[in-house]
């Protein structure tokens, strides 16, 4: 199999970076000669390659409307991968990246039910431009947003002047130090809204108990980190290469992913923890076992595609479209 190169890479220019709250950048990036960039729709991400060969994923939080540039907010995490760090002591205005083409695991859906966001932290950033997509088509919404205070809270300024009736934040130190309590929020959204999440786990996981008798096509997560999934016993099986016919077992703690790259093979790859599906690859034979936070449930019955990176296979084999 041959080594695959990243895709659809754009060299872009870091045209503004701003202090947008506590531990956060906002960063603008545009083509050197100002040319239209790949389009995107709300909810979308790019990947941006940093020194080092590390590859992060922010949300595009401009409007989808602007063509011009790209926007992004990062931030700082004392006990991350190093990437946020990087960022925050390196990226100037005038330096370029490599950014890839826009790619969306979080759409709004198709419908025009209202929605309803809820974000904590830095998950703020993809209902920025959720939001003006909905005020662009008259869609009704309504964000709940909570941070620790009220200078962690990005695009404050933004949300408080242009949306002060649709924006319900919430700041813990204000609150006695309790965090949004979002069972009773969800208990007032109206039956046929759909709901989207991002923000810190604990936040997630709430939602997530509280919709569990929601029908699942109109509840919508992104995840920071992978939630912890229940201890299972792991089988050995084939990973088999389509093109090739090359075979190679998979062994308990290993991933199809790890396993390829001990063969040489250089699949794209970003988050490694079934995050952001840069590693997205068709299932040709075989029924994977879905371990990602981003295939649809209607996607993961169709057994024909698989995050490599995490999930396993439930049958002997699995021939994948490589």
């Amino acid at each position: 199999m041959q080594n695959q190169e990243p895709r659809d890479l754009l060299r872009l220019t870091v045209a503004d970076v701003a202090c947008e709250a506590c531990d956060i950048l906002r960063i603008e990036l545009r083509a050197r000669d100002n040319r239209v960039l790949p389009g995107f729709e709300a909810g979308a991400h790019v990947e941006i390659r940093l020194p080092g060969g590390m590859v992060r994923h922010y949300s595009l939080l401009n409007d989808p409307a602007e063509r011009d540039r790209y926007c992004i907010a990062v931030a700082r995490v004392s006990d991350g991968r190093g990437g946020s760090a990087l960022i925050h002591q390196q990226l100037r205005v005038g330096m370029e990246v490599l950014v890839s083409a826009p790619r969306n695991n979080f759409p709004l859906d198709g419908s025009d039910a209202p929605c309803v966001f809820i974000a904590g932290g830095i998950g703020i950033t993809p209902f920025l431009s959720m939001i003006r997509t909905c005020v662009r088509i008259g869609r009704p919404w309504q964000l709940h947003y909570g941070t620790r205070n009220r200078l962690r809270a990005a695009f404050y300024e933004v949300l408080t002047a242009e949306f002060p009736r649709q924006c319900h934040l919430h700041f813990d130190d204000e609150a006695g130090g309790a965090p949004l309590e979002v069972a009773s929020l969800i208990e007032a959204v109206p039956v046929h809204s759909h709901l989207y999440c991002c923000g810190p786990t604990p936040m997630m996981e709430a939602v997530k108990h509280a919709t569990a008798d929601w029908p699942a096509e109109q509840i919508h997560f992104e995840w920071f980190s992978s939630p912890e999934l229940p201890n299972r016993a792991e089988s050995a099986f084939d990973v088999i290469i389509a093109s090739t016919g090359a075979r190679y077992p998979v062994p308990p703690g290993k991933s199809i992913l790890e396993v390829l790259e001990a063969h040489g093979a250089l699949v794209p790859a970003a988050c490694r923890e079934g995050l952001c599906a840069t590693c997205r690859t068709r299932v040709l034979e075989g029924v994977p076992e879905h371990r990602d936070c981003v295939l649809t449930q209607a996607e993961r019955e169709a057994n024909d595609q698989m995050l490599i990176c995490v999930s396993r296979a439930l049958s002997d084999k699995i021939v994948l479209d490589l």
